[in-house]
Parts: C-alpha cells; sequence; structure tokens
C-alpha cells in the first residue's frame, strides 16, 4: 500500500500508484506523491476504500485507462518530475536563508514562492 522510491518509479514509468496513507512519515509517502502529480483520487481514506478501489479499477478497464492517461499528461507538467522547477525553488531557499542570516536574522520558516525564477 505504501512506497518511497518505488512509488516514483512506477509513476514516472505510467504505472497508477494506489495507496492508503498511515500515521507515520514512511506510510505516508506514496501519498505524497499522487498528490504532487494530481492523483488524489488513487489516495484512499481507510483500508475499505482501498479495496473498493482495488476492485472498481480491476474490473473497469476504462476507469484503469483514464487514470493512466491523466497520469501521463501529469507526468510532463506536475511538480513531481519538474527538476528545473526544484532546482530553482532549492537556489531560492538558500538565497533566502543566507540572507536572513546576513541581517542577523535568528532561523525562522518561510515559504518559496510558487513562481520563484531562480538567479
Amino acid at each position: 500500500m505504501n512506497a518511497h522510491t518505488t512509488a516514483s518509479d512506477a509513476l514516472w514509468a505510467g504505472v497508477p500508484v494506489l495507496t492508503c496513507p498511515g500515521s507515520t512519515f514512511a506510510s505516508r509517502v506514496a501519498a505524497s506523491l499522487n498528490h504532487a502529480i494530481g492523483l488524489d483520487d488513487m489516495i484512499a481514506d481507510s483500508l475499505a476504500d482501498y479495496e473498493a478501489l482495488a476492485l472498481r479499477l480491476a474490473n473497469d478497464p476504462a476507469a484503469l485507462a483514464a487514470i493512466r492517461a491523466r497520469l501521463a499528461q501529469n507526468r510532463d507538467t506536475h511538480a513531481l518530475f519538474d527538476t528545473p522547477r526544484l532546482a530553482r525553488h532549492i537556489e531560492t531557499a538558500y538565497r533566502t536563508m543566507w540572507q536572513q542570516y546576513e541581517r542577523g536574522d535568528p532561523p525562522a520558516g518561510f515559504s518559496v514562492d510558487e513562481n520563484a525564477s531562480g538567479p
């Protein structure tokens, strides 16, 4: 029901991942990956929902094909596999932290603007 790199690799390969997150970090990774690729409907709220969705998809090839098509489309447009965007955001975060340090500010949380453009 949960995975880390395996789930990411599956999504990259075009294989939808059905998951039911638990209460620990490790049990929520696949849900985070699905969310980042726009497949929130593949995150079950309970084991009963997980089982019901798995059975529905196993018995409804058209529904599964629609999810695969959406995954293929989203792979190139969503944050999960947008490495240049990730690099821009990390660079912006580093610059922000350095500026805070140079001003003598204590460490503090901040958010990187969704449209951060980098240097």
